[in-house]
């Protein structure tokens, strides 16, 4: 099983962490979804992202883990070509080093030459794929293959709207 993840802040202090959790890389639907509503979640401190983040996506996947084959983030794995460790190098540490985890990130960060560069559809804006436990070619060919014409795969954006539903 894979699980595509995501988090959203509100202006309480509290977050919503949501996963979609899948069987196969070209699946159009997940096999199950989840929301955590997290109160008191850390302020947000440059440099330090993930200390915000990370408790939040293990929350989502708690529960999942011994299922999981690979997590999907927004964001990045590394931060740049000498390894400097992103929110998704510290969710793959925190996993134990056993569940490989994909960055999935929209916009270049520095440059992002470390980052394999996907273009899904007829987008001629890519997408920035890092990966920790995996390849980074691997990665971004599973990126690929995943459903929806779009840029974005059908998973990853229902992930999205799926944290940032109000209730």
């Amino acid at each position: 099983m894979f699980a595509c993840t995501d988090v959203d802040y509100r202006m309480d202090d509290s977050a919503r962490a949501a996963a979609v959790f899948f069987e196969s890389w070209t699946d159009e639907k997940p096999s199950l979804e989840r929301v955590e509503r997290l109160a008191n979640v850390a302020p947000y401190q440059a440099g330090q992202f993930y200390q915000r983040e990370l408790p939040c996506l293990l929350a989502v996947l708690d529960g999942h883990l011994r299922d999981l084959e690979a997590v999907i983030i927004d964001g990045y794995v590394t931060l740049d070509i000498a390894g400097r460790s992103g929110l998704g190098q510290h969710l793959f540490e925190a996993l134990g080093g056993q569940i490989p985890v994909i960055g999935v990130a929209k916009t270049a960060f520095q440059g992002s030459p470390h980052a394999a560069q996907v273009l899904r559809g007829t987008s001629q804006t890519p997408l920035y794929i890092t990966a920790a436990g995996i390849g980074v070619q691997e990665a971004a060919q599973h990126i690929l293959e995943m459903h929806g014409a779009h840029r974005m795969p059908t998973l990853l954006k229902r992930v999205d709207r799926l944290c940032r539903e109000v209730t």
